[in-house]
C-alpha cells in the first residue's frame, strides 16, 4: 500500500499516536505524518504510507489554515489549555473589540516567533518539553522566522476570541495566543485549535481513523487513499521517455531529447516525473552547457 490518507485527528491524540494506530490497522511500518498537531488540537493531518513517506517533507512545507480560540485572562506554561495556570486575572476589563481585532490582525506578514518551551523542538539534542519537565528554566530558546499569510477575527464573545490564521510551516498558534494576551495586557492562552487545511488537504477530503479502517476492510480504502502525486500539484510535470528512464533512475542527466515538459521550467525547479503514465518521484531542472536537463531528486523507487 502506497499513498496518502488525510486523517481527521481528534483531540487528545498526538500525531505519533495516529501513526501508531495506522501501523496497527494496516500492518505497515513505513508510515509517517506530515507535521506535528498538538494533542489538544483537532483537524487535518495528512499521513503518508509506504513509498509516499519519501515526500513527507514536501507536504510539511505547505501553508496551514487554522481556526483557533484565544481565551483572555489566563496565562499557562504551555500556552494552551493542557498547561498549568501561571497567572490568572480575576477581575479585569476585557479590551474593546476594536483593540482585540487590531492586535490580532496586526500579527501578519513575516514575524520572529519564540516557540513555547513545551514543544518538540530540540536544544542540544533534547526536546524542549523534556527539559521543561525536568525543571530546566534557563533554556535559551531562539526565535524563528515565520510568515502569517492572513489572520482575522471571526467572533468575540466576552473573554473568548475566535480567529482564523493562514500561516507557514513551524508557526505555533498557541504562541500567537500567548503573545496577543500579553499585547492586550491581560494574558491569554489557546483554548481550541482546528486545523482546517494543510495545502490541498482539507476538512472536506479528510477521514476519521475509524472511517479509514472500515474502508480498508471493505475495498482496500481505494476511495480514501490518495495517490502520492496528489500532494505535488504545484510542480510542473515532466514525462521521460522509456529509453531514458534507466539513465534517470541511475542519477544521470536526461537531456531535452529524453523528455517532454510544459513551458516555464527553469534551473533549480522541482518537477513531477512520470514515464508511461507512472509517477516515479521528483526531479530537478538543471542547466548543462545552457541546455535544460532533468535529474532525479527524490524517487519513490
Amino acid at each position: 500500500m502506497n499513498g496518502i490518507v488525510n486523517i481527521l485527528k481528534p483531540t487528545g491524540m498526538t500525531s505519533h499516536d495516529v501513526v501508531g494506530m495506522l501501523r496497527k490497522i494496516t500492518g505497515i511500518k513505513k508510515i509517517g505524518h506530515t507535521g506535528t498537531l498538538d494533542p489538544n488540537a483537532a483537524g487535518v493531518l495528512p499521513v503518508c504510507i509506504g513509498k509516499a513517506t519519501r515526500i513527507c517533507e514536501f507536504i510539511q512545507e505547505k501553508k496551514k489554515n487554522n481556526r483557533a480560540e484565544l481565551t483572555l485572562g489566563i496565562k499557562t506554561d504551555t500556552y494552551d489549555s493542557f498547561g498549568a495556570i501561571l497567572e490568572k486575572a480575576e477581575d479585569f476589563d476585557v479590551p474593546a473589540d476594536d483593540a482585540i481585532k487590531s492586535a490580532i490582525e496586526s500579527y501578519s506578514g513575516e514575524q520572529l516567533q519564540q516557540p513555547p518551551i513545551y514543544s518538540a523542538l530540540k536544544v542540544n539534542g533534547k526536546k524542549l518539553y523534556e527539559l521543561a519537565r525536568a525543571g530546566k528554566s534557563d533554556i535559551e530558546i531562539k526565535s524563528r522566522k515565520i510568515f502569517i499569510h492572513d489572520i482575522r477575527v471571526v467572533r468575540i464573545e466576552g473573554r473568548s476570541v475566535l480567529f482564523d490564521v493562514e500561516c507557514s510551516k513551524g508557526t505555533y498558534v498557541r504562541s500567537i495566543c500567548n503573545d496577543m494576551g500579553e499585547a492586550l495586557g491581560c494574558h491569554g492562552y489557546m483554548s481550541f485549535l482546528l486545523r482546517m487545511a494543510s495545502g490541498e488537504f482539507n476538512l472536506e477530503n479528510s477521514h476519521t481513523i475509524e472511517e479509514f479502517e472500515a474502508a480498508l476492510k471493505l475495498d482496500g480504502a481505494k476511495d480514501i487513499l490518495l495517490p502520492t502525486d496528489y500532494a505535488l500539484k504545484e510542480y510542473n510535470q515532466v514525462d521521460i521517455f522509456e529509453s531514458a528512464m534507466k539513465s534517470f533512475l541511475n542519477g544521470a542527466y536526461v537531456y531535452g531529447k529524453g523528455f517532454t515538459a510544459g513551458a516555464g521550467i527553469q534551473e533549480g525547479d522541482l518537477v513531477r516525473v512520470y514515464s508511461q503514465g507512472v509517477f516515479y518521484g521528483i526531479g530537478r531542472g538543471c542547466l548543462v552547457e545552457d541546455q535544460l536537463c532533468i535529474k532525479s531528486y527524490k524517487l519513490l523507487v
